[in-house]
């Protein structure tokens, strides 16, 4: 699956209050969760009103630290956000990530990728191109198991589409 859009970047540390300040948490619907993703970071304001479907998150280190909350990958997910693009990804958001369906990459190539430009991503070989800057690098692919479970939709999106192979199969 090829993806492009328009980058929005952030730095490292970004933690799930950040990208989902706690305040919220009450809210359950996603369109909702999702006027609200990243306002807990100093470009939060700006994202929340310009961020459109098919823009893609790149970030620094330790992306979705903090809480377990899962919240923040469904805020993100609800913004149409289609991959996010990081150095490195707290544990636990990751597997969130992965739960929910949201596609992740690890990129340790990042310094060149600005806010505003323009990339394309494809997700079965992990190549990231920016074709605003014309460079090209290669991402960390997630493992082959994460990657069904994202490709299915998530978690439950998987399980349901394992136990309907395993009943078709007699």
């Amino acid at each position: 699956m090829i993806i492009k859009g328009r980058v929005w970047r952030f730095g490292n540390d970004i933690d799930t209050d950040q990208i989902y300040p706690g305040k919220y948490l009450p809210i359950i619907d996603k369109k909702e969760m999702a006027r609200h993703a990243m306002e807990g970071t100093e470009i939060g304001e700006c994202f929340i009103n310009n961020v459109k479907d098919g823009d893609i998150i790149v970030a620094g280190t330790n992306f979705g630290c903090g809480s377990s909350r899962e919240h923040a990958t469904v805020a993100i997910k609800g913004c149409g956000i289609p991959v996010v693009i990081a150095q490195s990804f707290a544990s636990i958001f990751r597997r969130n990530c992965v739960n929910i369906g949201l596609p992740i990459l690890q990129l340790k190539d990042i310094e060149k990728i600005y806010d505003g430009d323009i990339v394309e991503v494809n997700l079965n070989n992990g190549k990231v191109k920016n074709i605003t800057q014309n460079k090209c690098y290669k991402a960390i692919l997630v493992s082959q198991l994460e990657s069904e479970i994202m490709n299915a939709g998530g978690l439950l999106a998987y399980l349901k589409q394992m136990k309907q192979e395993r009943c078709s199969d007699g």
